[in-house]
């Protein structure tokens, strides 16, 4: 082969990686599936099962397979935010906002009875819970501040008994993304922790440092729900979410890289 084609073939390689290389899906999710929920206001979680619709003050479970909805929940509740899947029952962070002194706790919904209780009381915390996770045998609470003040919003990683073991604020990079809101919902995923905010299709990827008192911002996903609280689904590995102006809860699953 003259040296003339060869530069050519070469040529033509490059051009076609760039061009596949552009039709790539980026990283991130996509919807697959919609549920119409009047109750999907502040958050969303699923069971293999069920699939719960999160207000301020109640929520409501549906059967996944048929979409059909079982039951509301009995119980006091004044601010709801998000919800995690925990040994089969639904774990809400709650709050007081916006009265102050700032009141938190973590409540706890069965399926079954459909009864909403009180399952740790945090008391003033110096922020709202808006979201709790867990990671191993610890959780992870976050709690926040908003206005001016949102740029304050923390996490803190508690032991099984809910002993504070150290906290973490937020990088500006993801603080100035928020406007006036804060961080609504968070999950465990892939060894990173994902976040979003209050009305925007993005998921923040950050890192627990070993040292220091700063999460790392690792980069964001794009995500098919409007901020607001989400989950991991437990079908397929995929997200969880809202869509808060079309009361519907967002099925999503995960792109090529």
């Amino acid at each position: 082969m003259s040296c003339c084609l060869r530069v050519y073939w070469f040529l033509v390689a490059g051009l076609f990686c760039q061009v596949a290389s552009a039709q790539s899906p980026s990283a991130g999710f996509v919807h697959y599936r919609v549920l119409s929920a009047p109750e999907a206001v502040q958050a969303a979680a699923a069971t293999t099962d069920h699939v719960f619709a999160i207000t301020s003050d109640k929520v409501a479970v549906y059967a996944r397979r048929s979409g059909q909805r079982i039951g509301v929940s009995s119980g006091p509740a004044r601010h709801l935010n998000s919800g995690l899947v925990w040994k089969g029952k639904l774990l809400c962070a709650h709050s007081n906002y916006p009265q102050l002194p700032e009141k938190s706790e973590v409540k706890v919904f069965d399926p079954l009875t459909l009864k909403l209780t009180t399952f740790k009381s945090l008391g003033d915390q110096g922020g709202s819970l808006t979201w709790i996770v867990r990671r191993g045998p610890h959780w992870l609470c976050n709690f926040a501040r908003y206005d001016e003040h949102n740029h304050e919003t923390f996490l803190v990683e508690f032991d099984a008994r809910f002993k504070e073991l150290r906290r973490w604020t937020y990088p500006r990079s993801v603080i100035e993304k928020l406007g006036r809101f804060s961080l609504s919902g968070g999950v465990w995923y892939q060894d990173e922790l994902l976040v979003t905010g209050h009305d925007d299709p993005v998921a923040f990827r950050l890192q627990l440092p070993p040292t220091g008192k700063q999460l790392k911002h690792l980069g964001s996903y794009p995500v098919p729900f409007s901020g607001q609280g989400f989950a991991v689904d437990p079908v397929g590995g995929g997200l969880v979410g809202i869509h808060r102006a079309r009361r519907q809860v967002i099925f999503a699953r995960r792109t090529a890289r």
